[in-house]
């Protein structure tokens, strides 16, 4: 057992803590979340939730009565990779402990804190597959629109999130007939990696200064360049065709053409089989709306100085937030740059200070 964390507000329960680890302790790879979904069910209906699973898988829980709505998005999926959860000081450990099942658990416990009866009514979403297809976040576009949308991802507790990159997947495959390893034709893979350079040629000189301007800095801000990474790459041959495979991720800046962009990869492609996964566009939202007030004050009443953040990801706040338009943001304690790597895990006082900042915005929401 941990010691007692002191809070500038409410002290965190153990039982908020306990059930992030519990919620670690279950895998829950993306596609693998049925085990966790029923699992936290059972839990939210015993903290005093209405709760139940989709048809998609997303857990969907209530909490209040009133007239307004505020839903607090989460996902209960994780990308691969066991890591053993385990308590070092005030240091949590697992995979997820960041993305995101500890900003949903901060999220959980500081709604449990809301009377009961308050003038507006929470809906706190665990959806499923957002590591993948976003499964569960496309499931709900057709829902009717909350008042308000938090989306629970990694922020660092002092600060929110306005906006994230969109997001382009691209698989492709060129198979050939097969040459003399020694003769002048190019291989499946040779031609592949020309491709790849050839994108990256292309991001290169979008990112290059608009204007020749020192306060340009040089290059373009991260958030309004464009990416690309190799995601998975195999060459292989059965002795007459020669083919090459490979998955490639794009990050897309805002008001970004994505269909010129996917007419010059073909272009590009000279001959490969292209195809075209997850087209989601950035999103950037207002900072003058009543969530990011609610906030903003938050994180002031729990002692701390906020600030704003543009991430280079994507969240379901690009697929949920353009669907419903609605004011958003997106917050949750956790260091985002331990997301998806071995060493992923979230410091107890950080947790602690985020549900006091999370419980001081939804009262200032209901209110």
């Amino acid at each position: 057992m941990i010691t007692a964390l002191r809070s500038q507000t409410e002290p965190v329960t153990e039982s908020g803590i306990e059930l992030l680890e519990e919620m670690l302790s279950i895998p829950s790879p993306s596609t693998q979340e049925r085990a966790l979904g029923q699992w936290l069910v059972s839990r939210l209906r015993a903290m005093g939730f209405a709760a139940r699973r989709d048809e998609v898988g997303n857990v969907v829980a209530f909490w209040g009565s009133g007239p307004r709505e505020v839903l607090l998005m989460g996902h209960i999926d994780t990308v691969p990779g066991f890591i053993p959860v385990r308590r070092e000081g005030d240091r949590l450990s697992g995979r997820g402990a960041v993305d995101a099942k500890g900003p949903l658990a901060a999220a959980i416990t500081a709604v449990a804190r809301q009377p009961a009866g308050a003038a507006c009514r929470f809906t706190v979403i665990g959806a499923v597959e957002e590591e993948g297809s976003s499964r569960g976040a496309r499931h709900l576009t057709s829902r009717r629109p909350p008042d308000q949308l938090v989306i629970l991802e990694p922020s660092g507790w002092e600060a929110v999130t306005l906006g994230y990159k969109g997001s382009l997947r691209l698989r492709y495959r060129l198979s050939i007939a097969m040459g003399h390893g020694a003769g002048p034709n190019e291989s499946a893979a040779d031609r592949a990696i020309a491709f790849v350079r050839r994108v990256q040629d292309y991001a290169a000189e979008q990112a290059a200064p608009t204007l020749p301007s020192p306060r340009e800095g040089g290059a373009k801000a991260s958030f309004d360049r464009l990416d690309t990474r190799v995601l998975r790459f195999h060459g292989d041959h059965d002795g007459f065709r020669d083919t090459a495979t490979m998955t490639i991720g794009f990050r897309l800046p805002p008001n970004f053409d994505v269909a010129d962009f996917q007419g010059r990869l073909k272009t590009w492609g000279d001959g490969a089989e292209l195809r075209f996964e997850y087209a989601d566009a950035a999103v950037r939202a207002e900072k003058n709306t009543p969530v990011v007030r609610a906030f903003l004050k938050g994180i002031r009443d729990a002692g701390g100085t906020p600030r704003f953040k543009m991430k280079t990801g994507t969240s379901d706040m690009n697929i949920l937030a353009p669907a419903w338009g609605c004011p958003a943001l997106a917050y949750g304690p956790g260091d985002s740059r331990l997301d998806h790597t071995p060493e992923e895990a979230i410091d107890l006082n950080e947790f602690e200070r985020g549900v006091d900042a999370l419980t001081a915005a939804l009262r200032q929401l209901a209110g």
